[in-house]
């Protein structure tokens, strides 16, 4: 049985993400927690002692093994990345990988907080982003604590991927160097609305390659805040050829995203930014 409903994949084609909710069972969560204090006590950060608390953000490379195996190998992980990436066109990571960072509670400003897009593959040891999304099919956010709103969630701006595969079209295959498409898919979506990526311990949002995003700040909450944001690897970029419909939802949405709209009417006053409506990909509200 398909993981996701035909109402979350229309979702993700109009927002670029969507959230599987409890992919990974909660004590399995909670055990990467642990591994993840263990490592932070290598730094001098301790759990329960607050005044080690003194950067808003500290970031670790995602451990391997132990939980962290488990909570990268779930069937119902797995089976959702098929749907939305298509079988056989992933790599299915022993484990959760990317890196972590552990936000603590702190009105400072952590510097990492602008709007961007993630780079997909390194050319000449710098990160570059291409039309066809070479190397990341998804990034993946696995909420390891409970994350609400004062915890410094991570923000999202549905739709914003539909607004970044006519920046990167022009450059072809060889692509842009990340330090100019980041700025330039914020610059291209900031008239989209803002989603926060809140849920409980164990919950995974799936995100389109190109969706723009940006932690957030202060952090006002009680505790700690623990996300892994491992990219999904692509064995081969997407080919972008043939109909929309016939491709998988994450290669649809870059094709939809670069079909000219028919024209609009005289008496059409619809916001003309976007290039795919939610009437093209409807959902369920």
């Amino acid at each position: 049985m398909a993981v996701l409903s035909r109402d979350e994949i229309s979702a993700f084609l109009a927002d670029g993400y969507v959230a599987i909710r409890g992919a990974v069972p909660h004590e399995v969560a909670e055990a990467c927690q642990e591994v993840i204090w263990s490592e932070l006590r290598q730094r001098g950060v301790l759990r329960d002692d607050p005044s080690t608390w003194t950067a808003p953000v500290v970031r670790i490379p995602c451990p391997e093994g132990g939980p962290f195996t488990e909570a990268g190998t779930g069937l119902r992980l797995q089976d959702a990345c098929d749907q939305l990436i298509g079988p056989g066109r992933w790599w299915r990571r022993a484990g959760v990988g990317g890196t972590i960072p552990v936000r603590f509670p702190s009105e400072a400003d952590p510097g990492d907080a602008g709007w961007h897009i993630e780079s997909s593959y390194e050319s000449g040891g710098r990160g570059r982003v291409n039309v066809g999304s070479r190397a990341r099919g998804l990034l993946a956010l696995y909420l390891l604590t409970d994350v609400d709103a004062e915890s410094a969630p991570t923000r999202l701006r549905p739709g914003s991927h539909l607004d970044v595969p006519p920046i990167l079209a022009p450059a072809g295959r060889r692509g842009l160097d990340w330090s100019e498409a980041a700025p330039r898919a914020a610059q291209a979506s900031a008239h989209r609305p803002t989603a926060l990526a809140t849920g409980q311990a164990g919950d995974v949002y799936l995100c389109h390659p190109f969706l723009v995003h940006a932690a957030s700040w202060p952090h006002r909450g009680r505790f700690p805040r623990m996300i892994a944001q491992p990219g999904v690897a692509l064995h081969i970029e997407y080919p972008l050829a043939g109909p929309p419909g016939a491709a998988p939802p994450v290669e649809q949405a870059i094709l939809a995203s670069l079909t000219p709209a028919p024209p609009a009417g005289p008496d059409d006053t619809s916001q003309r930014t976007s290039r795919v409506s939610a009437e093209t990909f409807p959902r369920k509200r």
